[in-house]
This record gives C-alpha cells, sequence and structure tokens, in this order.
C-alpha cells in the first residue's frame, strides 16, 4: 500500500504496478480418471490372461451370432441317434438332475464360462443328467438372452445329447433338462464289462 492511493483500492495499486492485463485463453478440456503408468509386468499379464481364456477352449459362440428365442418358447432338441423313449423321459423329468447351475445374476460372457464348465465337469464326474436354470428373461434387453444363448450353447457341445425345457417343479421354461453323454472312462470301463463298444 502506497500513500498515493486511498486504502482499498487495490485494483488501481494491481494495474499501476504490472500494466493491462488480458486474460489467458485456454481451450476446454475434458478431466478423466487419472490412469497409472503401466509397469513392465502389465503387458505380460494382459497377454497371460488373453491366452488363459484360450486354454480353457471354450469355443461355444459369442451372443452377437445366436438366434434369439422368445421367453415363453419351450427348449426341444437332441442328436441323431437318441432314442424316442430316452428322449421322452428327459422331457417328462423323469431322469433324476445329479447336478445344476443357476445362470442367474450372470452376464452374458459369465454365463458363457459356466455353461462351458459345467457341461465339462458334468461329463467327467460320470453325471448323465443335469439341470441349467437360465430363466425367461422376459424382462431382459433384449427379452430371453441368457436363454437363446443356452438354447444355442447346448447344441454346440458334442457332450450334449439331448436338452428339453424342464417341467413346473424343476423350473418350467425357466430351465432346461439337459443329457450328457458317458465319460470316456464309463465308456471304457463297460466295453471291458461287456466285451463290446457301449453306446452312449
Amino acid at each position: 500500500m502506497t500513500k498515493d492511493h486511498p486504502k482499498g483500492d487495490d485494483a488501481t495499486l494491481f494495474r499501476d504496478f504490472v500494466g493491462e492485463v488480458e486474460p489467458v485463453k485456454t481451450e476446454p478440456q475434458v478431466v478423466g480418471a487419472k490412469q497409472s503408468p503401466a509397469s513392465p509386468g502389465t503387458a505380460e499379464r494382459r497377454k497371460a490372461a488373453e491366452a488363459g481364456v484360450e486354454r480353457s477352449g471354450n469355443y461355444l459362440a459369442r451372443s452377437d451370432y445366436i438366434a434369439p428365442v422368445k421367453p415363453w418358447d419351450i427348449l426341444s432338441w437332441k442328436r441323431d441317434g437318441v432314442q424316442h423313449g430316452v428322449f421322452k423321459n428327459l422331457r417328462q423329468g423323469k431322469y433324476m438332475a445329479d447336478a445344476s447351475v443357476d445362470l442367474h445374476r450372470l452376464n452374458v460372457e459369465q454365463a458363457r464360462a459356466a455353461v462351458f464348465q459345467f457341461v465339462r465337469e458334468s461329463v467327467a464326474h460320470d453325471i448323465r443328467c443335469g439341470l441349467i436354470t437360465h430363466g425367461r428373461g422376459e424382462h431382459r434387453d433384449p427379452p430371453a438372452l441368457l436363454k437363446s444363448c443356452v438354447n444355442h450353447w447346448l447344441q454346440e457341445m458334442d457332450e450334449v445329447l439331448a436338452f428339453h425345457s424342464a417341467q413346473r417343479q424343476h423350473g418350467g421354461v425357466g430351465a432346461s433338462y439337459v443329457l450328457l453323454r458317458k465319460s470316456e472312462s464309463k465308456r471304457d470301463e463297460n466295453r471291458e464289462k461287456y466285451g463290446v463298444r457301449s453306446s452312449d
């Protein structure tokens, strides 16, 4: 503060000291989340994760390539060679489902992994009939997304002989019975026991 200016006239003092000032023009910026610099192992870990997905052997189709079904559609499919009586028993829920998996609250990619693992592990443990609960998907966008995926995925897997929408007490059209092939060990056991090639 100087004696030449009255107290409180700070703006005049500032102009006298530095001269006229023009505001600096800046371009608007979008501020995003800060990203920490990549550590030397980041790329390697990413490659390892991608390789892990490939090593899993999951060949099931992505949802982009799957034909939709409707929420209340009955799913029904069997391979050639599956006897009519066997398929009828499956359809009527007469086979005990010794394993089950519930896909509720899973996204498509999680469900894809779960179905693949469920079928593979069921066959490995000599389970012949399983139950997959996929829901109807009435309120999803698109509707019946997981149901459509399950309908497609099961037909892709050689381990699956047939599947059909479940009876009401087991989930109705929101679930499906799945008939599975015998494991290799069980087929070998039957060949040794009966001296003939066993059927699936």
